[in-house]
């Protein structure tokens, strides 16, 4: 046989389109063609088979003229993930492999020059999004890779280390007669279940019990957690903003298998997953040398960003308003919908962003501006200049905007009296299991009728915001999310409705900065 199909999968944000490589050889002046819209490492692939096929002891047509398609045309491939069905599909197309069995798997893995193969990236991306779509496949992936994808519930994943593994699963029986199958293919194939793969326990980090004083800015850390709100800390350098928002994700609810999976996709997509953060909440704390690209994705093709790594986790950004500006407002709709689509010119992409964001910033440049401690140094115009880097429509989304005033040295050098991570915690998943009985969703992600159905607010506390809503000058969208803080805090309370005491300190949460 001259031709043979195998069988793959692409890459495109947290999709995986199929892909089927052609492989056919014919007479003629031996070459290597490799077409269908392949990038520069694709390319390279054929001096890798060339070189695994012939280190694993095995014939590679060089007297052939060899074409590889990878259909469809149309589609972006980047990455070695060919490596592995292309070599397949040479071997298949000389008659060595059994085409029927070859199709009913599909094959991912690069390809080293012993023929050993090495992890890719996106295998539970892959796994996900067949499980998503409903397709029960059987995937052929490297080591690594193959307990990534095992983590998909009803995968069928199967784990080979080396080519001649493969080759001596799918060998014709007159190949295996001739000891292909024997001590040539080293024992490396093995089926993984989801069942098999080992589940850690989730570490608790630093405890909230460090931290002394700061009650306000620890009672605005407990409504963020029970309600999924965003959180600002405004203060002087050395209060405790790093160390409050260091402590946050262990106040957040144990993830679902769901949040789990697509969390771990983002994190297979970039090529930094580890079976060791499994079931764990990812924290991101980039630097404020950020682009736009590097906070949000890009490149081409499109890659996930920090808000992306941080999909059902916190991302943290210290200095806030020494981000980039342009980094910093391609936070708007990521903040609003849970999503960002990178458009370019030959594709788009769309990655989910449902973080929850815990920020940090100094009142002025000099950071000393309304300390009791140190006098602050810098000119009205100045302070004016370092706060309007937040636009108003940024400030509007943020939800909590919390003080953390510097502490006097007798506070510090007294023994800690403030409460233990584990009992803040407990408050905070009885308010949020609250929320979710009621409504299905945390208080954050309230909009529209099921705002007006589920938040109960009395009539005092309706007048109570309207007056503070028209004399501070909010906007809806500010005023809307007040109203969510305040049903958290109620829930907080175990209270049914909103009062206008939970009214009145959700009003206090948002008087730090204001819109510029």
């Amino acid at each position: 046989m001259t031709l043979a199909l195998i069988h793959s999968r692409a890459l495109l944000g947290l999709h995986a389109p199929a892909v089927t490589v052609e492989v056919h050889l014919a007479n003629g002046l031996p070459s290597f063609t490799l077409v269908g819209l392949a990038d520069t490492e694709v390319k390279e692939a054929r001096e890798r088979v060339r070189c695994a096929i012939q280190n694993s002891g095995l014939e590679f047509p060089s007297n052939k003229r060899i074409t590889v398609n990878l259909a469809p045309a149309d589609l972006p491939k980047d990455s070695g993930r060919f490596d592995l069905p292309i070599a397949l599909g040479i071997l298949a197309a000389q008659g060595v492999l059994d085409t029927d069995a070859l199709g009913l798997y599909e094959f991912a893995g690069e390809l080293s020059l012993s023929g050993e193969l090495r992890p890719v990236r996106g295998a539970l991306a892959m796994g996900l999004a067949l499980h998503g779509a409903g397709v029960r496949t059987r995937l052929v992936l490297p080591p690594s890779s193959a307990e990534e994808a095992a983590l998909v519930p009803t995968a069928e994943v199967y784990r080979a280390r080396h080519l001649k593994d493969v080759v001596a699963h799918f060998a014709k029986p007159d190949v295996q007669a001739h000891g292909l199958n024997g001590d040539d293919a080293a024992d490396g194939w093995a089926r993984l279940c989801s069942q098999t793969v080992s589940t850690p326990c989730a570490e608790r980090g630093p405890d909230l019990a460090d931290v002394k004083g700061q009650a306000i800015p620890r009672r605005a850390l407990e409504i963020a957690a029970a309600g999924r709100h965003s959180l600002l800390f405004v203060g002087p350098p050395e209060t405790g903003k790093s160390m409050l928002a260091q402590r946050f994700a262990a106040l957040l609810p144990e993830m679902n298998l769901e949040e789990a999976l697509e969390s771990a996709a983002i994190a297979s997509l970039a090529g930094r997953f580890e079976l060791a953060q499994w079931m764990q909440r990812p924290t991101r704390s980039p630097h404020h040398t950020a682009t736009s690209v590097a906070l949000v994705g890009g490149g081409t093709p499109p890659r996930p960003g920090e808000i992306s790594l941080a999909h059902h986790g916190v991302l943290f950004l210290d200095e806030l308003p020494e981000f980039p500006r342009r980094a910093l407002e391609a936070l708007r709709e990521p903040l609003e919908s849970g999503r960002i689509t990178l458009s370019r010119a030959a594709m788009q992409a769309e990655f989910p962003a449902r973080f929850q964001l815990i920020a940090a910033m100094n009142p002025c440049p000099c950071g000393h501006l309304g300390s009791a401690v140190k006098a602050c140094r810098c000119t009205p115009d100045q302070v004016a200049r370092y706060q309007a880097k937040l636009s108003g429509p940024l400030l509007d989304r943020i939800d909590l905007q919390v003080e953390v005033p510097a502490l006097s040295t007798d506070v510090l050098m007294q023994a800690s009296s403030s409460e233990s991570t584990a009992a803040v915690r407990q408050r905070c998943l009885r308010a949020h299991d609250r929320a979710m009985e009621r409504q299905g969703v945390a208080n954050q992600a309230l909009l529209g009728q099921s705002l007006d159905t589920h938040v109960h607010l009395d009539q005092q506390a309706r007048a109570f915001l309207n007056a503070a809503a028209n004399k501070l000058g909010w906007s809806s969208r500010s005023t809307h999310r007040v109203l969510r803080v305040a049903r958290t805090i109620a829930d907080l309370a175990d209270s049914h409705s909103v009062l206008s005491t939970h009214v009145a300190e959700a009003v206090q949460y948002r008087r730090i900065l204001t819109a510029h």
